[in-house]
C-alpha cells in the first residue's frame, strides 16, 4: 500500500481500478534490438499500423453517424498518413539499417514530418496536431493498452493523468469515471473546476502518481483529505467505505435545505446562484437549491468538439439553459478562449506566456467573426428571458466600450434582418485583474453589474500560476491584497448601484463565504454541489456577526492568520459541520 498526498479539490471518496491517461508526449528512448530483433520489430510495426487503421475507421464511421460526414472527414487525413508508403518505408528502413525499436522509428519519422508542416503556410501548419495524434495512436498500439484515451469506457475507473486539458475535461465520460487524480494542477485549475461541477472526487498536484501506478491497481481517491492510496489494504478500503457513507449522509442532510431561503439569522436575504460549464448542469443548480445561473462558461462549446460551433449551436445551448431555469436569472459569459484553452492547442506557434497573452476579450477582438456569432446567438436567446451578457478579462474602460460597441453593431444587424432582439439586455464584466479592481469606480459607469472572478484575480494579483502545483501554497484567497481589492469592488458596486456577485471558487468555501458576507457581498455564484453548504452558512449567522468578523480580518496582516481565524469562526457558527 502506498499513500500519496496532494491537493483535495473536489470532495468525496472513490474506490476503483486505475486507468492512466496518455501524457501529452511519449518519451521514447533510443534502444537497439540487434540484427536478430529486426524481424520482430517490423512485425510489431505492421501490427500497430493495422490496429491504428482499424481504430480510425471505427472512429470515422461512429463520428459520421453522430455528427455527419463532413465532421468525420477529419479522420481522412489520419488514414492517409497511415497509407503514405514514403513515411512507412522510412520507418522500416530505420528499423532495418539502424536495428532500432519500432517505437523509436515511429516517433523519429513522424516528429520530423511534423517539423516540415511547421514550416508551411498557416492553413497547412495546423496539420501538426494531426501528425502528433497519429504518432500517439501508433505508439499506444506498440507500448500497450495500459495507458489509453477516454473513449469507450466499459467499467468504473479512477482516472489518473499528468494533467487534463480543458478539451479532455469537457469530454469526460461521467458514467464510469468515479474519481480523478493528476500529477499537476491546483485548486482552481480547469480539472478541479470541472471535477467539482460534475461531483467527481478529485486530488491534484500529486507530482508522480501516474508513474507509481500499474494497470489493474486499485486506487482510493479521497477528495476531502487530498489523499490517494495505491493498492490499499482491506482496512483502508473499509475505513474509506465508511467515510464515504458518512459523506453521503451529510449530503442528504444538506439537501433538505434546498427549498429554504438563503436568509441570515437576522433576516437579510442572500442570492445563491450556480456556475455551469455544460447546459445539462442547469438542472443540478435547481436540484441543489440555486436561484439561477451566475456564470455560464460558454467556451466549453468549443472544447467538446473539433469543429467550431455554429450560431445555431450557441443558440440551442443557451435556450436549453434558459428553458431549464424557467424565468430565473442566467448570466452568460462570452468566450474565455486563449491561455490554455482552444487556441493554444490549435496554434502552430503557441504563445510563450499565454495567460498574459491573447485570451478572453482580447482573443474575441481579434476574431470578430467568432465573437459576433456568439453575440448574435445570445441576443436571439435573450428575448423574453432573464439573460445577462458578461465580458471576461476586461482590463480598462476602452475594452468595455469596444465590446459594447460590437454588441450594438450586432443588434443593428439583427434588426435589419428582421430578427427579434432584446435591446435592454443587461451587460456586465468580470473583475479578474488588478487593473479592473483598481479602476472599478470608472468601470461601474459603463456596466449594469460586476462579477468578481477570484480564480484569475488571485493569480494575477499574487503572480501565482493557478494551475501550477509547485507554487500551490502561494495561491491564497486570504492574502490581504486580494481581500482589499475585493472589498473595493463591492464598495464601488454599492456606491454606483451596480450589482456585484462573486463567481470564483473562493465563494464556495464556508470560511471565505462568511468573510464575503461580512464585507457586503449579497450574491454568491458557486459550483452546484457547493450550494447547500453555503446556504447552511448563511442561515447560521447574523449579518452583524459577519461584519464583525470582516472588521477583525482587516486588522490581520498575513493569509495564514486570516485562514486560522476564519476557520475558528466557522466552527463556532456551524459546529455541526466539524
Amino acid at each position: 500500500m502506498e499513500i500519496k498526498e496532494g491537493i483535495g479539490v473536489s470532495p468525496g471518496v472513490a474506490i476503483a481500478q486505475a486507468k492512466v491517461l496518455d501524457a501529452e508526449e511519449y518519451q521514447i528512448p533510443q534502444r537497439h534490438v540487434g540484427a536478430e530483433g529486426v524481424a520482430g520489430e517490423l512485425a510489431r510495426l505492421a501490427e500497430a499500423l493495422a490496429g491504428s487503421r482499424d481504430e480510425l475507421e471505427v472512429l470515422r464511421d461512429r463520428t459520421s453517424e453522430r455528427l455527419g460526414a463532413e465532421t468525420a472527414a477529419i479522420f481522412d487525413f489520419h488514414l492517409a498518413l497511415l497509407a503514405d508508403q514514403a513515411l512507412l518505408d522510412k520507418m522500416r528502413e530505420m528499423i532495418r539499417s539502424d536495428e532500432l525499436t519500432a517505437e523509436f522509428a515511429v516517433a523519429t519519422v513522424l516528429r520530423d514530418y511534423a517539423k516540415e508542416f511547421r514550416r508551411m503556410p498557416e492553413y497547412l501548419a495546423d496539420r501538426v496536431k494531426d501528425v502528433y495524434d497519429i504518432e500517439k495512436r501508433i505508439l499506444r498500439q506498440l507500448i500497450g493498452r495500459s495507458r489509453e484515451g477516454l473513449a469507450s469506457l466499459e467499467q468504473d475507473v479512477v482516472l489518473l493523468a499528468h494533467d487534463l486539458t480543458p478539451s479532455q475535461t469537457a469530454n469526460l465520460e461521467r458514467e464510469h469515471i468515479l474519481g480523478l487524480a493528476t500529477d499537476a494542477g491546483g485548486r482552481t485549475s480547469h480539472t478541479a473546476i470541472v471535477a467539482r461541477a460534475l461531483g467527481i472526487p478529485a486530488v491534484v498536484g500529486l507530482n508522480d502518481v501516474t508513474s507509481s501506478v500499474d494497470v489493474g491497481d486499485t486506487i482510493i481517491v479521497d477528495g476531502n483529505r487530498g489523499v490517494v492510496i495505491i493498492n490499499p489494504d482491506q482496512a483502508a478500503v473499509d475505513q474509506h467505505r465508511q467515510f464515504e457513507r458518512r459523506l453521503v449522509e451529510k449530503e442528504h442532510s444538506l439537501d433538505r435545505l434546498r427549498d429554504l431561503p438563503a436568509v441570515t439569522l437576522d433576516g437579510h436575504e442572500v442570492t445563491l446562484l450556480g456556475n455551469i460549464e455544460f447546459p445539462e448542469e442547469a438542472e443540478s443548480v435547481l436540484a441543489k437549491g440555486g436561484q439561477g445561473v451566475g456564470l455560464y462558461r460558454t467556451e466549453f462549446l468549443y472544447l467538446k468538439t473539433e469543429t467550431e460551433p455554429t450560431e445555431q449551436d450557441h443558440y440551442q445551448a443557451y435556450a436549453q439553459v434558459l428553458a431549464t431555469m424557467a424565468g430565473r436569472p442566467v448570466v452568460i459569459r462570452t468566450l474565455d478562449l486563449g491561455a490554455d484553452k482552444y487556441s493554444q492547442q490549435r496554434s502552430p506557434m503557441p504563445e510563450r506566456n499565454p495567460f498574459l497573452g491573447l485570451r478572453s476579450i482580447r482573443f474575441c477582438f481579434q476574431h470578430l467573426d467568432l465573437f459576433k456569432t456568439q453575440l448574435r446567438a445570445l441576443l436571439r436567446a435573450s428575448v423574453d428571458a432573464d439573460l445577462s451578457i458578461m465580458f471576461p478579462l476586461i482590463t480598462n474602460v476602452t475594452e468595455i466600450r469596444q465590446a459594447k460597441m460590437i454588441l450594438r453593431d450586432v443588434m443593428e444587424d439583427l434588426e435589419e434582418e428582421g430578427v427579434s432582439v432584446r435591446l435592454d439586455v443587461p451587460v456586465g464584466i468580470m473583475i479578474e485583474v488588478p487593473s479592473a479592481a483598481l479602476q472599478c469606480n470608472q468601470l461601474a459607469e459603463e456596466v449594469d453589474f460586476f462579477s468578481i472572478g477570484t480564480n484569475d484575480l488571485i493569480q494575477y494579483t499574487l503572480a501565482v500560476d493557478r494551475g501550477n502545483e509547485r507554487v500551490a501554497p502561494l495561491f491564497s484567497a486570504a492574502h490581504p491584497a486580494v481581500i482589499r481589492l475585493i472589498k473595493e469592488v463591492i464598495r464601488a458596486g454599492h456606491r454606483h448601484d451596480v450589482g456585484v456577485s462573486l463567481c470564483g471558487e473562493m465563494a464556495s468555501v464556508p470560511e471565505y463565504a462568511l468573510l464575503l458576507l461580512g464585507m457586503g457581498l449579497r450574491a454568491f455564484s458557486v459550483s452546484p454541489p457547493a450550494l447547500p453548504e453555503v446556504k447552511r452558512l448563511v442561515r447560521s449567522v447574523t449579518l452583524e456577526r459577519a461584519r464583525q468578523i470582516a472588521r477583525q480580518v482587516a486588522a490581520l496582516d498575513s493569509d495564514k492568520e486570516i485562514v486560522r481565524y476564519l476557520r475558528d469562526q466557522v466552527r463556532q457558527v456551524m459546529p455541526e459541520a466539524y
